[in-house]
């Protein structure tokens, strides 16, 4: 297979019927994937997940129509495996997933009695966020984890995040909303108030 090929043309041998072709997709594509899907699900689905969009990628690709990158699309499939991992994950938990474990209980009842927004702010930078985080974005759906994700940790516009979830703009900006105010609350709830803090 003739690595100067560009997408489009491997895409093409592929549909083709040279199957062996998607090997060179693979080759080029597979690190962007894996960093997608590491940001988005946890480490120990990672490989499986990406696997899983590999699959629906080569399925799907008699509808790939080449208006935009090959690249541009896949992550589209990509992103939608991984809204596709939480879901499954959201309807099969039998305990709450924001249980946190002693130890990241333990830092949050520190991090909440912090004497000032500064202290707090310290605490976390320190924590980073990672696993109060997570417990908070799993009080949210499957979809509007991946709004919140796309939006606000990976600052995509609200136009990316409506292309790559399949969802309208407007659709999209509701679910921050709402997504929003649901995170407000629970910090509220447990203390941490004030525009600084605000979701």
């Amino acid at each position: 297979m003739p690595v100067h090929l560009d997408d489009a043309e491997v895409i093409e041998r592929i549909l083709d019927g040279d199957r062996d072709a998607f090997a060179l997709l693979l080759k080029r594509h597979e690190s962007h994937v894996s960093r997608l899907v590491a940001a988005h699900v946890p480490a120990d689905q990672a490989a499986e997940v990406a696997h899983e969009a590999f699959i629906r990628a080569y399925k799907g690709l008699p509808g790939y129509r080449p208006v935009k990158p090959f690249r541009n699309w896949l992550t589209t499939v990509t992103l939608r495996c991984c809204k596709d991992y939480w879901r499954r994950t959201y309807r099969s938990r039998e305990a709450p997933v924001c249980d946190l474990s002693e130890d990241g209980q333990r830092w949050l009842d520190t991090a909440l009695a912090a004497a000032s927004a500064e202290e707090f702010e310290t605490l976390a930078r320190r924590r980073e966020l990672g696993e109060i985080l997570a417990a908070v974005l799993d009080m949210l759906s499957p979809l509007d984890r991946m709004v919140m994700t796309l939006s606000y940790l990976e600052e995509r516009s609200t136009k990316e995040t409506a292309e790559m979830l399949g969802l309208s703009v407007p659709n999209v900006k509701v679910r921050a909303f709402r997504a929003k105010r649901k995170l407000k609350g629970f910090l509220k709830r447990y203390g941490i108030q004030g525009e600084e803090h605000e979701a």
